[in-house]
């Protein structure tokens, strides 16, 4: 009895929340090749510390830099803090002054504004169609054990069985995210100095890693943290006088944004994303089917003739 009203249920949630959700959907698809083509593109000893210090020395001689940000699949080094507004982005090649977007990090920076607030600072209905998703998925749990057979229905049922605590866990952690959920331990408490200077944290960042797996250089709660591909994991340390400290795993980042495994976590969130994407176009394909369906006329029936005998 209680079935028929759960499938009603989930489809008009479906209905109602279907265009955000393709844009959040379809931008983590973007966004799950990112930490791939990061971990792709860095060749090793491609960037050295020596390298970056002198690239800040042409391009930050007075030593403003607050923030550093390196793509290597462009070849991009991103300096913040030297002009007020704006960023100065570098070739790590040729030393030069980029003055033109890169195809990719504009096409990955516009798909995270879009998945993170639907590029309208529209974060809220972000959140409230991701709570939308688990409802949704609950709702198809609820409706028990599906059969599975070689039709849209078949497979929408059985994707979304098969892959289920993966569906589960992607929206679930970027709930936490939004929420700032982390289940990650607080820093030690003490006492905090001035953040070391930009171009002693690159040193000290080259002394232990390579920094062709540079990601960012940045301020965060009174400390200077970077963080770096290690083994295909992106890793965050905090950069003091006496050194690098591994800051705490957060686990809730690293599953969502797919880059606790180098290219294999990121084919994960693209399969995750691909999934959801095929269980909206199937579901959307069984209502339309549906409502087909009832709206075609019924052919009238004809009544045969009398047959009379003289």
């Amino acid at each position: 009895m209680i079935k028929p009203w759960l499938l009603r249920l989930h489809r008009w949630l479906t209905l109602a929340f279907a265009v955000p959700l393709a844009a959040i959907v379809l931008s983590g698809l973007v966004l799950s090749v990112e930490p791939a083509a990061q971990v792709v593109a860095a060749q090793p000893g491609s960037l050295t510390a020596d390298r970056v210090i002198a690239l800040l020395a042409q391009h930050d001689p007075e030593g403003k830099a607050r923030s550093l940000s390196y793509r290597a699949y462009e070849n991009r080094l991103s300096i913040g803090g030297v002009r007020p507004d704006d960023t100065i982005d570098v070739d790590t090649v040729t030393g030069r002054e980029l003055t033109e977007d890169g195809t990719l990090s504009n096409l990955f920076y516009y798909s995270r504004v879009l998945h993170e607030a639907l590029l309208l600072d529209l974060g809220w209905l972000v959140q409230l169609s991701t709570g939308a998703m688990i409802v949704l998925m609950l709702l198809g749990i609820a409706m028990g054990w599906p059969r599975f057979a070689n039709t849209v229905s078949g497979w929408h049922k059985g994707v979304a069985w098969v892959l289920l605590p993966l569906l589960v866990l992607s929206p679930l952690t970027g709930l936490f995210l939004a929420w700032g959920i982390s289940f990650t331990s607080p820093p030690p408490a003490g006492p905090r100095g001035a953040p070391v200077p930009m171009v002693e944290a690159v040193r000290k960042l080259g002394e232990a890693h390579d920094l062709s797996n540079l990601v960012w250089i940045r301020g965060r709660g009174g400390r200077l943290l970077a963080r770096i591909v290690e083994g295909g994991e992106f890793r965050v340390y905090a950069v003091g006088e006496q050194g690098l400290t591994a800051t705490s795993r957060n686990w809730v980042r690293l599953f969502h944004e797919g880059n606790f495994a180098g290219i294999w976590s990121a084919l994960m969130n693209v399969v995750i994303s691909l999934a959801l994407a095929g269980l909206m176009v199937t579901g959307l394909v069984i209502w339309a089917r549906r409502r087909f369906r009832k709206r075609r006329p019924r052919p009238a029936r004809t009544m045969a003739p009398a047959v009379t005998t003289g």
